[in-house]
């Protein structure tokens, strides 16, 4: 394991003792508040910390075993025992590195959170809106895959079927982690329903994962700086939505950021959705803005998360995906259409976490310098 790591650990080990005594002080038990900061701070040291134990027990034991290993020469069955301890404890040791540089990590508070995904055709015409299609129905199929509860709460059809537009909200566990690697261009490379001669063309579709803001985020937004108009829902829906103006479309004024629901059953359940759906427009916006300012957290994230971005093309006539983020080139472009993303979420995750834990090895040989220079 590296130093730095090793000294990012021993701190964590200090850090639990410091917590302890805070945790046991008459003053902090009586803020319920402090004293719930503290305890979930406190929660989340002593997993590190008791995993950082675990790997100093099991780097003794592989110390020992290898001493033993050398002093039975002469003893077959010694030496055997010992060759076996030694294997199983490299092999520990290697899993909980791993697991202690994830958790070492700096952590995304909305990674937890359910999450909007909109997706809209973009260049192809009527094919980049089958395209949109194809792409709504693999993301429906990955919640499917993940358990999650996703809900179509917007669309816009196309006249052969296809999208113009559609907003799938998703709601489980760490839904943004696992998607906002989504966001950006997505490139289609295959031979249209459209197409009579058999030639292979190219379009588009845009992808954009926002998270689900807190609920306590809605109330920020001005309501003068809100304009909601009531409509009448488009496309299939029975009787109730085609008698009743029951779709809700709220534009905020200030950004002009648009947010409409129509698949609701009532106006007040759309208006809700909407709003939710403005903020978290509106939130993506901010964190855009904060990102485009910051050159060098940028080169630390698997992509800029910009719409325009060329993220990915999906080659059908050679089943191929490939990701151009990462160089990730997979030859089973069918079963991801059918919902089987994992490979490609994982490898994206685990780039990132590459990233992160470079920046955080950088971060902390400057840090040193720094020290060295002013001693």
């Amino acid at each position: 394991m590296k130093t730095f790591l090793r000294q990012q650990l021993a701190r964590y080990a200090d850090r639990l003792g410091e917590l302890e005594f805070l945790l046991s002080r008459p003053d902090i038990m009586n803020d319920m508040a402090q004293f719930l900061l503290l305890s979930r701070e406190h929660t989340e040291v002593a997993a590190v910390a008791s995993r950082w134990q675990r790997y100093q027990q099991r780097e003794a034991d592989l110390a020992a075993a290898t001493e033993l290993l050398a002093s039975s020469t002469d003893d077959a069955d010694m030496a055997a025992l010992a060759q076996e301890e030694m294997t199983d404890a490299q092999a520990e040791l290697q899993q909980l590195e791993t697991e202690l540089q994830r958790m070492l990590l700096p952590k995304d508070p909305d990674d937890a959170r359910n999450a909007f995904v909109e997706i809209r055709a973009g260049t192809g015409g009527d094919e980049s809106a089958l395209f949109a299609a194809d792409l709504a129905r693999m993301y429906l199929r990955y919640c499917e895959r993940r358990g999650w509860r996703p809900e179509i709460i917007s669309e816009s059809a196309s006249e052969l079927g296809g999208y113009k537009e559609v907003v799938i909200k998703v709601d489980g566990d760490h839904v943004y982690g696992a998607l906002k690697f989504e966001s950006g261009g997505h490139r289609v490379q295959r031979v249209p329903v459209t197409e009579t001669q058999g030639r292979i063309h190219t379009s588009a579709c845009t992808v954009a994962v926002l998270a689900e803001p807190d609920e306590a985020e809605a109330i920020r937004i001005n309501p003068s700086d809100l304009r909601i108009d009531t409509y009448r829902a488009s496309g299939a829906g029975g009787q109730h939505i085609n008698k009743t103006d029951s779709a809700v479309r709220i534009t905020h004024l200030p950004t002009g950021i648009v947010a409409e629901c129509q698949d609701g059953r009532s106006q007040h359940s759309n208006k809700a959705q909407a709003l939710k759906v403005l903020t978290a427009r509106i939130q993506e916006k901010d964190r855009s803005e904060r990102a485009a300012k910051d050159a060098a957290e940028r080169k630390s994230l698997v992509g800029s998360g910009d719409r325009s971005d060329r993220i990915r093309t999906y080659n059908f006539p050679q089943g191929r995906l490939t990701d151009h983020r990462i160089n990730l080139t997979l030859y089973k472009l069918l079963a991801i259409m059918e919902g089987d993303l994992d490979d490609v979420v994982n490898a994206l995750q685990a780039h990132e976490a590459a990233a992160q834990l470079a920046a955080l090895e950088l971060h902390q040989l400057g840090s040193e310098q720094v020290a060295t220079r002013a001693v």
